[in-house]
């Protein structure tokens, strides 16, 4: 087990996957003006980085893990025209905040949503040509089975590109992060959402959660291949990329 899949929700007991869907169903409201704020807009160009790197395969299948309110769904649909685009997330909350949005953006043709648990996906084996996930696979119950999963659906040749917050690992940056995110995240998490726990929450699992290199080997473990990574933004994010 992974430090991160200990930490959860409000700190109760059961099961993290339920807690994070109750976690989630009660931000939703107010989590993209948080997400935006709370990174000065910076989260918008980690997107686009990594939808840039599926950008040479024309993928026409995509399926995107944890797609919250659908941000990157959207992008990805007009970045990479797929015939298809599904979104997978365990919280009906973000997923109706997505799915406005994906009718604003006259997008309902492209783009679906569907209440997933990622440790067991509904979808076939070698169903998509590219598997997306933005800042959602921290929350993972277990993350050896969360990327065996996407890995699963992914087509032979198929290509995974995810991008999650991490913690930087250079001075002076791993300690201005360090304030900020015991400080003003919370803080301000509290005044917009009125849920200081989950901000807390999104703090812990971003120091716990195994980074660079160690992520190589637990992508690999799950069956994927050409594994890369290239940190953003001084650290904060990073991109992992790889192939079936």
């Amino acid at each position: 087990m992974y430090q991160q899949e200990k930490i959860k929700p409000y700190g109760r007991k059961g099961e993290k996957g339920q807690l994070v869907e109750e976690m989630f169903d009660h931000i939703a409201p107010t989590y993209d003006t948080l997400n935006h704020r709370l990174s000065w807009e910076i989260d918008k160009g980690w997107r686009k980085k990594a939808i840039q790197k599926l950008v040479p395969y024309c993928p026409e299948k995509i399926l995107d893990i944890a797609t919250g309110t659908g941000d990157f769904a959207i992008l990805a649909a007009k970045m990479l025209h797929p015939q298809i685009l599904i979104g997978a997330d365990i919280s009906e909350g973000m997923m109706q905040v997505g799915q406005k949005k994906v009718s604003k953006e006259h997008l309902k043709d492209i783009i679906s949503f569907k209440k997933e648990d990622c440790m067991n996906l509904s979808f076939e084996d070698n169903t998509f040509d590219a598997v997306t996930a933005a800042f959602g696979i921290r929350n993972f119950q277990n993350l050896d089975q969360g990327l065996k999963e996407m890995c699963r659906v992914l087509k032979k040749g198929g290509h995974l590109s995810i991008v999650e917050l991490t913690e930087p690992v250079s001075f002076p940056m791993h300690q201005l992060f360090r304030i900020y995110s015991h400080t003003v995240l919370p803080v301000y998490g509290k005044l917009i959402s009125r849920d200081s726990s989950a901000y807390h929450y999104l703090t812990k699992t971003i120091e716990a959660f195994p980074q660079g290199e160690s992520m190589m080997k637990i992508l690999k473990k799950a069956g994927f291949s050409e594994t890369g990574f290239q940190r953003l933004t001084f650290g904060i994010c990073t991109l992992y990329f790889a192939k079936k």
